[in-house]
């Protein structure tokens, strides 16, 4: 298999013609028609835009889109019988078919415009909009996933997986929001691991009982990055016998293995389905939760929380869901095991310095640098969990438990929107740093120079950190008077 060519088209959008880019037949009016006739060629076609041409030519001479109809007619009360070329915004900047996609990113992040029109000699020939660049990403993201999905040696995935730095640069670059980059990647990881399990099945023979492959961590949140290790367990049916452990065993060391060819590098804590302290059947695992829940130690308190973070990715799903349930009911009603877990979470804090700064690491090699995992997105992951431990939620994704915990009242309105808007500024910063590494042509890493951002970065930053110690501050206070 050849494993870069599918993706010469697909991969790299800055490359591409425009030509390539565009995604249907060009859609047009002639100047003289009324904006009632122009809205419902619109509303027909699925479009937000329309280019205003010359009858008989085909010169463009303006575009119209419904941002423009909101309030160029709406807004000021304009009859529906207006001429479009009255509203419309005349002489529009315009790229030539023979164009880049970087002049498209290029100039639509300047300009912050979401309709660019492509023009040949001219002639109006179609237009270029934000949804059609998200498209073609999405369209990345699929290929990826579609080719990896026919796979059948871990060589080929390995070789698959290496673009994966190159679609974290144009997903950043598209100016996606965090949650559908991390979701993209971690669905990446979930196929590959799926297709290993696939291969283990195919080469040790059909499972001697029920099993289910689970993800904890990033991919268990669905919140993967440029920069991933493996984490993940085994939960097997409790009719499994003790001769059967070897095929399980043989199935986690192919599986793992496998993941760490395509980059996803062995656990450092050795938290992989391939030590058998996390390979074992849904009652060890029941034991397991009940001993952490009693021993209120730190280690007990972060084994705890791995437990919370496991989403299912190939098996008997069942395994899992009824004891999830168990788990939340117990633990949201001990409030001893409630407080430990409050103050393991707020073990990593913001990196804030005394006087509104920074407090950048002091040693090591990123001396100098923030660590954007451990004291950015860790502290608002720890935060969500919590929350979703005292409401019950079943979420694993951290985004997806703070809207929850607004919902359930478990954290109030502002509280929650401000939290979430100060996770997508960190998490989309940790993003773009990884991503400006990578076109560096560095490994990407969690590590930010405070003096590579812009002053209305730092600020922004700077504000988000704060938000996060607010809402600590207040977690430890609960703490205080549950203890």
């Amino acid at each position: 298999m050849n494993s870069q060519q599918p993706y010469s088209r697909h991969a790299d959008i800055s490359t591409q013609k425009v030509s390539e880019l565009i995604a249907r037949e060009p859609l047009s009016c002639p100047p003289s028609t009324s904006v009632a006739e122009a809205a419902r060629i619109m509303r027909d076609h699925q479009v937000s835009s329309l280019a205003i041409t010359q009858a008989g030519t085909g010169t463009l001479l303006g575009i119209l889109t419904v941002r423009d109809l909101t309030h160029r007619v709406l807004a000021e009360g304009r009859d529906h019988s207006t001429k479009v070329h009255e509203v419309m915004t005349a002489d529009p900047a315009s790229l030539p078919t023979n164009a880049l996609g970087s002049d498209i990113l290029h100039y639509m992040l300047k300009n912050k415009v979401g309709h660019l029109p492509i023009v040949d000699h001219g002639h109006f020939v179609g237009m270029i909009t934000q949804t059609d660049i998200m498209r073609f990403h999405a369209v990345s993201a699929a290929v990826l996933l579609t080719d990896l999905a026919k796979t059948d040696n871990v060589a080929d995935m390995a070789s698959i997986s290496k673009h994966i730095p190159s679609l974290l640069v144009q997903l950043v670059g598209a100016n996606h929001t965090h949650e559908v980059i991390t979701r993209l990647i971690s669905d990446i990881a979930d196929t590959i691991t799926r297709q290993l399990l696939k291969i283990a099945e195919a080469q040790l023979g059909a499972p001697p009982a029920p099993y289910l492959w689970l993800a904890c961590g990033s991919q268990g949140r669905q919140e993967q990055s440029g920069v991933s290790d493996q984490d993940n367990c085994l939960f097997l049916d409790n009719s499994v016998s003790s001769d059967d452990m070897l095929y399980f065993s043989q199935m986690a060391h192919i599986v793992s293995d496998g993941l760490n060819a395509c980059g996803y590098i062995y656990c450092p804590g050795d938290m992989m389905a391939t030590n058998p302290y996390w390979c074992q059947p849904v009652r060890v695992w029941r034991e397991y939760f009940h001993n952490w829940s009693v021993t209120h130690e730190p280690a007990s308190q972060m084994l705890a929380s791995v437990m919370f973070d496991l989403r299912p990715i190939s098996g008997t799903s069942s395994l899992h869901r009824d004891l999830q349930a168990e788990t939340l009911e117990m633990a949201s009603k001990n409030s001893i095991f409630v407080a430990h877990m409050i103050a393991n979470s707020l073990l990593h804090t913001p990196p804030l310095g005394m006087v509104r700064g920074f407090s950048p690491l002091r040693t090591g090699p990123h001396r100098g640098h923030l660590d954007m995992k451990l004291n950015g997105v860790a502290p608002i992951t720890d935060l969500a969990r919590i929350h979703a431990l005292q409401g019950r939620i079943p979420d694993v994704n951290t985004r997806a438990r703070l809207q929850a915990a607004q919902e359930a009242g478990i954290i109030s309105t502002s509280g929650a929107s401000d939290l979430i808007e100060a996770y997508d500024v960190i998490a989309m910063m940790r993003l773009q740093n990884q991503a400006n590494m990578i076109k560096n042509g560095l490994e990407p890493s969690n590590y930010l120079a405070p003096g590579d951002l812009s002053g209305f970065e730092r600020n922004h930053l700077r504000d988000a950190f704060i938000v996060v110690r607010t809402m600590q501050s207040a977690l430890s206070n609960n703490y205080s008077a549950l203890r």
